[in-house]
């Protein structure tokens, strides 16, 4: 029996898994949230408990590693978590073949869960693909001619830095107008809770009194009515008027529930990534755009919008496909498992 140890360590879950070669089902699994104010040792110490509890005193044949950031593949370095501080040049694969004796392999999250998609998911009989995740940031990994393809530094597949519009808000790596600041789930909720603080703030500079702020919001409700929209009060519900709470799902939920101003957002986070995907598909033509993340789950509204604009952009002689992914939140695990063999 050949056993292969899949990391997966993400923006804010660590998980494991054990899995024998040639299977495609999960011996053992088990995943743990990242504390709120952890670092690189607290992930580090987190992920070997459960490689341990998975180990159970077995020796796997090889571990391979999914990581959410930048990594130097060739050398299995981290270059650095844009979500967890303390990854700045930590030589992970030196430090788990250390440890473990075994073969280690290490890449970003974005390239490995491309793989997984690939051998084991909706890739699976196709050359070309551009995997692109959804959720905290934007993101996406190729697989060309079979293989994974890093370009010359690692960085190929940075899909939600394209910018998309030059006039939009500024992204967190500090252009304007990104696939990722428009399409991410928390800046969608974002975009969403600054539209909806802006009666409040008009309010609070013309001095209007708490007791009139009601008053405010009212009207703006009766405004959105009278043009038969629902102008953000199916969010504030979900949220108990407590903004700081809003989250990319719940501007789904809210959209779905006919919340037309949580439409505009959702339907401007699609058009981003439609554009950003009809871009690449005249770029380099893959056979399939294959669609991960907690975004991607924001219903047939989103991909109808998502599909056209991706039509709309890319030159009528450009054949390619968009579909969900199949693996979920497990396609950087399944990507784990690959990585070791490749």
């Amino acid at each position: 029996m050949t056993l292969i140890l899949a990391l997966d360590f993400g923006g804010t879950k660590l998980a494991a898994a054990m899995v024998n070669v040639g299977s495609r089902e999960w011996l053992r699994y088990e995943r743990r949230l990242s504390p709120a104010k952890a670092d690189a040792s607290t992930d580090l110490e987190i992920m070997r408990s459960l490689i341990y509890s998975l180990l159970q005193g077995t020796k796997p044949a090889a571990i391979g590693v999914s990581f959410g950031g930048p990594v130097d593949a060739s050398t299995g370095t981290v270059r650095l978590s844009h979500h967890v501080p303390g990854w700045e040049n930590i030589p992970l694969k030196h430090l788990l073949e250390d440890e473990f004796g075994v073969p280690v392999g290490v890449d970003n999250d974005a390239n490995v869960a491309a793989l997984g998609e690939h051998r084991f998911g909706a890739g699976e009989g196709y050359d070309s693909l551009f995997y692109i995740t959804v959720s905290t940031g934007v993101g996406g990994g190729w697989i060309l001619n079979g293989k994974p393809w890093r370009g010359a530094g690692g960085m190929a597949g940075e899909i939600g830095h394209i910018v998309v519009d030059p006039a939009g808000p500024v992204c967190l790596c500090g252009k304007r107008g990104c696939v990722e600041r428009l399409a991410s789930g928390p800046y969608m909720a974002q975009n969403a809770r600054e539209i909806l603080e802006n009666v409040d703030a008009s309010a609070a500079s013309r001095r209007v009194p708490p007791s009139r702020l009601l008053c405010e919001r009212l009207r703006q409700r009766e405004a959105f009515r009278r043009e038969g929209r629902q102008g953000g009060e199916i969010l504030r519900g979900l949220v108990g008027d407590d903004l700081k709470l809003l989250t990319g799902q719940l501007v789904s939920e809210a959209a779905a529930a006919g919340d037309d101003l949580a439409k505009e957002v959702l339907h401007k986070a699609a058009w981003a990534l439609g554009v950003g995907i009809g871009n690449v598909a005249n770029l380099m033509n893959p056979q399939r755009f294959v669609l991960g993340g907690g975004v991607t789950k924001a219903g047939d509204d989103f991909w109808q919008v998502l599909q056209r604009v991706a039509l709309e952009i890319a030159l009528p002689e450009v054949d390619f496909e968009i579909v969900p992914a199949v693996l979920g939140d497990d396609a950087p695990l399944w990507g784990a498992v690959a990585l070791t063999s490749i």
